[in-house]
């Protein structure tokens, strides 16, 4: 999804208020950081104390101004084929759909019931388990596998994402990586980093088949 900004508004909402610093940001790509290194990015550029009570207070504020930001941001959306998948895989037996994402839990979730979306996701990994996003993600396929009742060793993961971040974290923690175009990145690029599919959106055929293991050839 895009949340049509909400969140850069939020901590330049944060630091303006606590700083009075609010183009610290201007320059900076959020896409595939997780928000806690944002903020520690902020502090080290305004020549702030990085320790992490600092980062506490400032991700609880920016959490407080994320709420606020996410019911009026306009340009809010939900990419292709997106709550389609989650319907077609939501109960299936030996499928588990978490997240792998930078976002501070709470902040995942806000954007997820704005998107209508949030009962698809029961467990994850997130910025706040880790800075490091192959840990992150590797923290969200062990709660998946507990899940299920198993070991990550015994689980086939597909990480889906749309950056080569999130494919550089599948590949370091062994797992797959359906990759989407929809953050701005054309697929070329996404299967130069390694990709083991890449795609311009999950509404594509054979997306499906793909994350349910009936198949390994995903046709766009």
């Amino acid at each position: 999804m895009n949340a049509g900004g909400a969140g850069r508004r939020a901590i330049t909402r944060v630091f303006h208020e606590r700083y009075g610093r609010p183009a610290l940001f201007d320059e900076v790509r959020f896409h595939g950081m997780t928000d806690r290194a944002i903020i520690r990015g902020g502090l080290s550029r305004a020549g702030l104390a990085c320790d992490e009570p600092t980062i506490d207070v400032i991700c609880a504020s920016y959490l407080e101004a994320l709420a606020d930001e996410m019911p009026r941001s306009k340009g809010f959306r939900v990419f292709p084929g997106v709550p389609e998948v989650l319907d077609a895989l939501a109960g299936r037996r030996g499928i588990a759909i978490g997240l792998g994402t930078g976002n501070l839990r709470r902040g995942a979730e806000l954007k997820l019931e704005r998107a209508g979306l949030a009962q698809h996701f029961t467990f994850g990994g997130f910025g706040c388990d880790h800075e490091d996003r192959p840990a992150i993600v590797r923290i969200g396929a062990e709660r998946g596998a507990a899940l299920l009742g198993t070991t990550l060793d015994a689980c086939r993961v597909v990480v889906i994402g749309d950056t080569p971040r999130d494919v550089e974290a599948a590949r370091a923690i062994g797992a797959d990586s359906l990759a989407v175009a929809t953050g701005g990145i054309p697929p070329d690029e996404l299967s130069a980093a390694g990709a083991t599919w890449a795609l311009p959106d999950l509404a594509q055929p054979g997306v499906v088949n793909v994350l349910s293991g009936a198949t390994d050839t995903c046709p766009v």
